[in-house]
């Protein structure tokens, strides 16, 4: 059976005249990553605010952890808002020690656990260092080891990447799986729409305060996807029957789109390419968006209304 980490029911949140937020309402599951989309402005911000009770609903309701988010509950929560901020005076040590006492920590097991973590980041050489030393991505790391230091059971993060190369980006990644094989819950708010390819089980996008997309990762790329093909290779594709058109096609190497008759299939189109030969294929494959293009195409699309 799987256990909700968060339940929000028809939320909506205005500001003055403008509508922030408007009958959204999602669920995200412990052992998950639930990716939080939108263009800038959309209202991912708020959904967050009202998740951590930083601001209330004026409609609908939440519940976080099985209830409504006590103090008690949210020690079990860790946050890591796009706004960074570390003390940039003291050690790294020190201040992950003095945060994870804010989080109901001992100081011995906080230390423990601050030095396990900058063992995982490659960064325990820099333990006594001060915040203020560390470059910009090192600074990103610790403020991710400073979400997860009190073991929650979920974590928010906006942004995690921002600022990483792609080693660090590879290390922040895999302790999120590590994070969701243990049970644990993520909702993950980014832009980069190849980390929510590769990382999200579910997503949710909403743009200017409505919800737009809700489901698994995969099922919302197949709701758009063409009743086409895409293949790499050599061949005189418009002669293969079922085939009603031809077009280039670029996903970071040449191949041609090969838009199909109603009654085609891929498999069909594809025993007719193993018969001839005079065709040779390296990829074939079906048509299906990357989630950069339905972004745009959604948010394209509220645009122009």
């Amino acid at each position: 059976m799987t256990t909700t980490a968060i339940t929000t029911r028809h939320i909506a949140k205005a500001y003055g005249d403008f509508q922030a937020v408007a009958d959204v309402h999602f669920d995200v599951y412990k052992g998950e990553i639930f990716a939080l989309l939108g263009p800038n402005g959309a209202g991912k911000s708020t959904t967050i605010r009202m998740i951590l009770d930083i601001i209330k609903p004026d409609k609908g309701s939440i519940e976080v952890l099985g209830g409504k988010l006590t103090e008690a509950a949210k020690n079990r929560v860790g946050y890591l808002p796009e706004e960074r901020g570390l003390y940039k005076s003291v050690s790294v040590i020190e201040m992950m020690v003095y945060l994870g006492k804010l989080k109901g920590m001992a100081g011995k097991d906080a230390h423990k656990k601050a030095m396990g973590l900058l063992q995982k980041l490659e960064l325990a050489d820099f333990a006594k260092k001060k915040v203020s030393e560390l470059s910009k991505g090192m600074q990103q790391k610790v403020q991710f080891a400073v979400t997860v230091i009190h073991d929650p059971e979920l974590i928010i993060i906006d942004e995690p990447f921002s600022g990483l190369d792609p080693v660090n980006r590879m290390v922040i990644r895999d302790l999120l799986f590590d994070f969701r094989q243990r049970g644990g819950a993520v909702v993950m708010s980014t832009h980069q729409m190849n980390q929510v390819e590769e990382m999200a089980d579910r997503m949710l996008m909403i743009s200017r305060g409505q919800q737009k997309l809700y489901g698994a990762v995969d099922d919302i790329r197949k709701q758009f996807a063409l009743h086409a093909i895409v293949v790499e290779g050599k061949g005189d594709w418009a002669a293969l029957p079922g085939v009603t058109q031809v077009e280039p096609h670029s996903n970071g190497r040449s191949g041609a789109l090969l838009h199909l008759a109603e009654n085609a299939t891929s498999d069909s189109v594809l025993a007719a390419i193993a018969q001839s030969p005079t065709m040779q294929i390296e990829k074939f494959e079906l048509a299906i968006p990357s989630l950069d293009d339905i972004f745009i195409r959604v948010a394209g699309e509220d645009k122009a209304s």
